[in-house]
């Protein structure tokens, strides 16, 4: 098939969704988008669709696990359908007698979604479910090898929809293999994008004329400091730097340690699966093979990523990660960056105001905008972190991968996609939910006039400086 017919086939799968939406949207009704949504979530919660999404992904993309995929494509999905219970996206959302403005709910219309490898389930479930919550259709993209995932996905929901007489049409996908041919067209003709994943694709997104909501990269960085419960910092550490191997962009890539308890917190890590490397060049030599991170060490399990490392003989049987020493920060310094993999790397810092100031270099070299963390129990550090830093985020004493992207225990909701503002190149600083699948339509009434006097305004002003 060539580009033309390729490029004829997206438009194809455009022109059916969006005949689709628009039966969706005439007959639509907040039972009918909830519905919708929840037919969705089911598709991938139900436990034997979700061990085989998780099986397929890890099979078809060899990254991340089995085990973790499952725990992962369940509480991503539960914790998502917890936020949009309640939440109103049909009809009349607003009325406000005091401004005389009332609030209608309206879809935006066809979403293109973009979603990577690395969650070859769990972002695309996410991402429709807002989508149908919102009264939308949608068309997802996924990379390459996600296609198969993501194609098992799309059939269970399917198979959902039909129990309810939901037509099929509002949730599709690129068809075949990916290429950047259909998902160029995609970005050009949906009425919104959202993407995850590839910069390149994001870079894309932005500049493809349509409306879109694309996240950066991540980078993680974790403080650990004097006052910290050292044993629960580095069992926190351990379980999110290990989970699904490190595939999600809230992994920490490398964590600052203080001086005075860096050996003490390093026999914690010891403890909890670290194995702590003082030569930086046995990893460096062999994670990154002609300036590409080595697949073969990328997202895999504890064993074959040491084995790939050449460490097999270095570290205990029984390590879950690489924690590598180094002081270097910057392109030349690839420890400094993401991995991908279960290598954290690790500085040693003076004081805190040391550990600030290696913390904003990392993200200033990459990651900016997106999060970092803090292990403490001084309760001005994290403001002190949020003033510093260019970040989205700071994560307080948790397990980094399962805060930052909701948790049933904070207030963050629950995404796979998150935005990091100015700072990464994106749209929006917060966690990609159902509200940006949204848009309003005002009515606006008059009210009786509230016109202040320029005496009312600059009164202060005056007194300070003089007219």
């Amino acid at each position: 098939m060539n580009a033309q017919d390729d490029i004829a086939q997206v438009d194809a799968i455009v022109a059916r969704a969006r005949a689709a939406q628009a039966r969706f949207e005439a007959g639509g009704s907040q039972a009918l988008y909830d519905r919708a949504a929840q037919a969705a979530g089911w598709a991938i919660m139900e436990p034997g669709r979700n061990r085989h999404l998780a099986e397929l992904a890890v099979e078809t993309t060899g990254l991340g696990n089995v085990p973790d995929k499952i725990t992962k494509n369940h509480r991503k999905t539960l914790g998502l359908m917890r936020d949009i219970a309640t939440a109103r996206t049909h009809g009349v959302i607003r009325d406000d007698a005091a401004t005389g403005i009332t609030e209608i709910a309206r879809p935006i219309g066809v979403i293109g979604a973009v979603v990577p490898s690395t969650n070859p389930g769990a972002t695309p479930a996410n991402n429709i479910i807002n989508a149908l919550k919102c009264g939308n259709a949608i068309v997802v993209s996924p990379s390459p090898k996600g296609v198969p995932t993501c194609d098992a996905l799309l059939g269970y929901i399917h198979a959902e929809f039909d129990k309810s007489g939901i037509d099929r049409d509002l949730v599709q996908m690129v068809p075949g293999r990916g290429s950047k041919d259909k998902t160029q067209r995609l970005l050009e003709i949906s009425d919104l994008i959202v993407v995850t994943g590839s910069q390149n694709n994001v870079k894309r997104a932005y500049t493809s004329g349509t409306p879109a909501l694309a996240v950066g990269a991540g980078n993680v960085t974790v403080i650990v400091d004097e006052t910290a419960d050292l044993a629960a910092a580095a069992e926190k550490i351990c379980a999110s730097k290990t989970f699904d191997n490190a595939t999600s962009c809230s992994s920490e890539n490398a964590i600052v340690v203080l001086d005075s308890i860096y050996d003490a917190f390093s026999q914690e890590m010891a403890r909890t699966g670290g194995a702590l490397i003082t030569d930086e060049s046995k990893v460096t030599d062999k994670l990154w093979v002609k300036g590409h991170l080595n697949p073969a060490a990328i997202a895999q399990d504890a064993d074959k990523m040491i084995a790939a490392l050449g460490l097999t003989d270095d570290v205990p049987p029984d390590t879950q990660y690489i924690a590598v020493e180094t002081t270097g920060i910057g392109p030349e310094h690839p420890l400094s960056g993401e991995k991908l993999s279960r290598v954290l790397t690790v500085y040693r810092a003076k004081d805190f105001n040391d550990a600030v100031r290696i913390t904003r270099e990392v993200q200033l070299h990459q990651g900016a905008g997106h999060s970092v963390g803090i292990h403490t129990t001084v309760e001005d550090r994290p403001l002190t972190l949020a003033n510093a830093i260019p970040t989205s985020r700071v994560i307080v004493n948790q397990a980094h991968t399962f805060a930052t992207g909701g948790a049933f225990t904070n207030g963050m909701p629950f995404s796979l996609s998150m935005g990091c503002g100015s700072w990464g190149g994106n749209s929006i600083d917060t966690n990609l939910h159902w509200k940006h699948f949204m848009q309003t339509t005002k009515i606006v009434r008059e009210i009786p006039g509230v016109e202040p006097s320029p005496d009312d305004i600059f009164a202060g002003y005056w007194a300070d400086v003089g007219k």
